[in-house]
């Protein structure tokens, strides 16, 4: 199965701290990857270094088969040219944790935006391609509405919407749920279990364990800027080696 994402021995500091020390994964297409661990783990930060928002240090990242860095004889991250890292943005979609919506813009634009102007696609194409969109997540009765006129969950399944307009190869997740009230995490984790079934290649970060496990195909379990366990869900959840991940999973597990 063609590999989407392979990540080999990423590390990244901030000063003194070193926040992601020797992360190595890969995610092959439709292969659905939950990234799980304690706050401050890192897990945001690795998946702003995959989508070029923060710079690794080191380690090698590609996407589809383009390498967007690699390390040197002295271990420091060389990145690959602008071309390629545009050629890299265009593959992968990020949906962040507080929506990042425009609040200027109707739901209809925040997802025809992009496509126009970054795609160049013509405006009628990326108006019907948000309108499929919008209706697949249920929302196109809602097109011309803007962001505050939207609940929590219906500003998360718009941004869902306006990350899937880019075409992407690679579609991340970073905490989806963790903005919104309980009663409207349920709605996002439907629309993803949706594109799961879709066989979307996605690497989510979440805290929803009984998601993450019913989902995923490969689970990473992160603490301290490492890797401690990944495996299926069946080997990480049931069968865990480590004592920091039975002890991380057994809140999860007496909840």
């Amino acid at each position: 199965m063609e590999e989407m994402l392979q990540v080999k021995n990423l590390s990244k500091s901030y000063g003194n701290l070193t926040v992601l020390k020797d992360i190595s994964f890969h995610v092959k297409k439709g292969e659905v990857v939950a990234i799980i661990g304690p706050s401050g783990s890192g897990k945001s930060t690795l998946l702003r270094c995959i989508n070029q928002l923060e710079k690794a240090d080191g380690g090698e990242v590609c996407v589809c088969g383009q390498t967007m860095f690699s390390s040197d004889e002295s271990g420091k991250a060389v990145y690959s040219s602008a071309q390629i890292l545009r050629e890299i943005r265009l593959k992968i979609g990020l949906v962040f944790q507080n929506f990042n919506l425009f609040p200027h813009m109707s739901v209809l634009r925040n997802v025809t935006e992009a496509p126009i102007h970054v795609l160049k696609q013509p405006k009628t194409e990326a108006i019907e391609t948000a309108e499929k969109l919008l209706k697949k997540m249920g929302l196109l009765e809602k097109k011309n509405s803007y962001p505050c006129e939207l609940s929590g969950g219906q500003q998360q399944r718009v941004s869902i919407a306006r990350a899937l307009a880019l075409h992407p190869e690679v579609l991340f997740f970073d905490e989806p749920t963790s903005a919104l009230d309980p009663e409207l995490t349920g709605e996002i984790l439907k629309v993803i279990k949706e594109l799961a079934k879709e066989k979307m290649t996605m690497v989510i970060v979440t805290h929803e364990m009984a998601f993450a496990r019913d989902v995923a195909n490969y689970v990473v379990f992160m603490d301290g800027g490492f890797i401690v366990e990944a495996g299926t869900p069946e080997e990480v959840f049931s069968n865990a080696k480590s004592e920091r991940t039975k002890q991380f999973l057994e809140r999860y597990h007496n909840g």
